[in-house]
């Protein structure tokens, strides 16, 4: 029953006492059996605005309909439902099944009843989650309007709060994820993944890093873009592009000559710059406004970016010193046994293209590059007599000089770190043949490291294609001929063909480090 005193809501009320630019509507779900409580309801409803937006009303005529529509529609903010419907009880139960079975706690609901003895408002509210308790008598247009209003403020709270929660969720998720991330192009990859995906809407974004700021100010936009999203998603890995408008150009050296970052109504512009003077520059550009909310989760993780950027620097420097120092020992090894200038390196880019033809990960590929040049540390071990010998060593400076895979293999694996266990396999097993003729253990076919055997490869490749005081270079048709005759043999079949077929990237690697025989 409607009771008559159900009026219009005035002209023109805004929640807000002001008009705001429209979005998408807050939806308001009736559910009653009487179709004159709905007609009145849109009525009342039908000018009112909340924060801008206008009011959706949906209709349900029964409490299993209503069940219906709140279980296809996550958005609802509010129900103003009837009690006594199917059942005395009908809208009662659907409350149960609206907290319980469909888990919405944010939902408002506001029960109305014409027939409070039906539902003793005090029993109702002990028992049931609701969020107001109405009759149906005093549900004026006046009131009606008050008390939607209020529970669309509690509505708009409670989400907010929810996706504050989601929002830092995330934010730990993903500082955890990028803590992983130990390669700089990854590492900016995944920032600008994580931080897309904490906004609600797709933004477009790119990620730049510069050597240094001169560079950055030289006027020749000298940065290199790493990564990038949306509209910039064809600057990625490459140069400050022409697909930069002037105004995402001048967001960024403006960040970059004041070294600081910084909000415009719809974009961000962050900033970092390590204590060793590396420069980065992380702008996200979006669609819409950035809300106070998103940008505290952007200033929280902007400072989990800075911290995990400079540990990254700093890792970086450790390998880099680590490489720097393996290759400086590998050098001396081989100056010493009279091998020409660059070996070493070659061999290091050898084992490192062909680890990545193998399908190693980038992580294994770059401890290979690393480990690579203390393939033959042992040798520090072969007396002069042998090492330096100018003619052809017979059987017992043989046996000596086949000592130095394992002598290599001993120095180095007195250390746990990866980077030195992993040069420990290399030193010891890069001898080693697939049909198990190799030395020091005559291990054969994948029992052998595959570390050994893409070193086997490379140091072989290597030694045929340059000069050395006892031979000339091999032409390239007899070197492929020999790749082929010893696959199966001598070489890891399948790494063998991975060679032949990438042939001209290996000579590539011989053109950028060329022999010098001294």
């Amino acid at each position: 029953m409607v009771n008559d005193e159900l009026l219009f809501a005035p002209e023109g009320a805004d929640s807000e006492g002001r008009e705001a630019a429209s979005g998408s509507p807050w939806k308001v779900l009736v559910i009653d059996d009487e179709e004159e409580v709905h007609v009145v309801t849109r009525m009342v409803l039908g000018d009112m605005r909340f924060e801008g937006k206008p009011i959706e009303c949906l209709s349900a005529y029964s409490a299993r309909e209503g069940f219906e529509k709140l279980r296809d529609s996550k958005d609802v903010a509010l129900v103003l439902l009837d009690v006594v419907m199917e059942s005395n009880q009908a809208g009662l139960e659907l409350v149960h099944r609206i907290r319980e079975e469909l888990g919405n706690h944010a939902v408002r609901i506001i029960l109305r009843t014409g027939q409070p003895g039906q539902a003793p408002e005090r029993e109702v509210i002990t028992r049931y989650d609701i969020n107001d308790y109405k009759h149906k008598t005093e549900l004026t247009a006046q009131r009606l309007f008050t008390t939607v209003v209020a529970a669309l403020r509690g509505y708009r709270d409670l989400r907010t709060i929810e996706r504050n929660r989601r929002g830092l969720e995330r934010i730990i998720h993903s500082s955890r994820d990028i803590f992983r991330l130990q390669s700089l192009p990854d590492f900016m990859s995944g920032v600008l993944t994580q931080l897309t995906s904490s906004l609600s809407e797709e933004p477009s974004s790119f990620y730049a890093g510069v050597s240094g700021i001169a560079a950055a100010n030289g006027g020749d936009h000298g940065y290199q873009v790493y990564s990038a999203t949306g509209r910039f998603a064809e600057c990625a890995r490459h140069s400050a592009c022409e697909a930069l408008d002037d105004t995402t150009r001048g967001a960024i050296e403006k960040a970059l000559a004041t070294r600081e970052s910084y909000f415009t109504e719809n974009s961000f512009v962050g900033y970092f710059r390590t204590p060793q003077g590396a420069e980065s520059v992380f702008y996200v550009q979006d669609d819409r406004v950035i809300n106070d909310l998103d940008r505290s989760l952007i200033e929280i993780f902007a400072g989990n970016v800075s911290i995990a950027l400079e540990n990254i620097h700093l890792n970086q420097e450790i390998v880099d010193t680590q490489r720097e120092v393996v290759l400086t020992l590998g050098e001396v090894v081989e100056n010493r046994s009279h091998e020409a200038a660059n070996h070493v390196r070659r061999v290091a880019e050898y084992a490192a293209c062909m680890a990545r033809l193998a399908g190693l990960p980038e992580e294994q590929v770059a401890m290979l590059r690393i480990a690579s040049p203390m393939h033959d540390v042992g040798k520090i071990g072969i007396p002069d007599s042998v090492l330096l010998k100018p003619g052809r060593l017979d059987d017992a400076e043989m046996a000596v000089m086949r000592t130095h895979a394992a002598i290599g293999e001993r120095i180095l694996s007195a250390s746990t770190r990866p980077i030195m266990q992993a040069a420990a396999i290399v030193a010891g097993q890069h001898h080693e043949r697939w049909d198990g003729a190799g030395y020091p253990r005559g291990t054969s076919g994948e029992d052998i490291h595959i570390y050994g055997r893409i070193v086997a490869l490379a140091d072989v490749f290597d030694a045929l294609v340059c000069r050395r005081v006892y031979k000339e270079p091999w032409p390239r048709d007899r070197v492929e001929a020999h790749f082929r005759e010893q696959a199966g043999t001598h070489f890891d079949p399948r790494l063998a063909a991975l060679l032949l077929d990438n042939i001209q990237k290996f000579y590539d690697i011989l053109k950028a480090w060329p022999d010098v025989v001294e």
